[in-house]
């Protein structure tokens, strides 16, 4: 258990609530349970703990982006950055009882692991979704006049 009362399992964060006996187990190790129907249970001392999970994979919502007409062209560029990075997830029932390995062995080409994932990409993504009155209406006001 981490100092934050986070553990991360699975690619999954599990976070306690910030309680004094949830204090004691910092620096200590945690018993994970994970149940063939894929549900995991945290346990010490005995007992089942009580977590929250983070998603660390957050996802932009398509409907966002049609809701949103002046946050669109920002929404564009955040899910397309999202698309270059590595998404995959333990979703699925667990697979230790059946003796395959924990996740897939290969790694899709066109996806990098989250932390590279950098400032390139998203300048690349920006020069995709350029900047124009057809696809942002932010601009108020009247036109500005061309600069020479």
């Amino acid at each position: 258990m981490s100092q934050s009362l986070t553990l991360q399992y699975a690619k999954v964060l599990y976070m306690l609530e910030d309680l004094p006996e949830h204090r004691g187990l910092i620096h200590h190790y945690i018993e994970v349970a994970e149940y063939p129907d894929g549900h995991v249970e945290l346990w010490a001392n005995g007992g089942p703990l009580p977590y929250t999970t983070y998603d660390r994979f957050p996802e932009v919502d398509q409907g966002a982006i049609v809701d949103n007409k002046r946050l669109g062209r920002t929404l564009a560029i955040a899910a397309e950055v999202q698309s270059l990075r590595d998404n995959r997830r333990f979703a699925a029932p667990s697979r230790t009882l059946h003796g395959e390995p924990p996740r897939p062995a290969k790694v899709p080409l066109n996806v990098k692991r989250q932390r590279l994932v950098n400032r390139l990409d998203l300048e690349q993504a920006m020069r995709n979704h350029p900047l124009s009155a057809s696809n942002d209406d932010s601009v108020d006001g009247p036109p500005r006049p061309p600069t020479t």
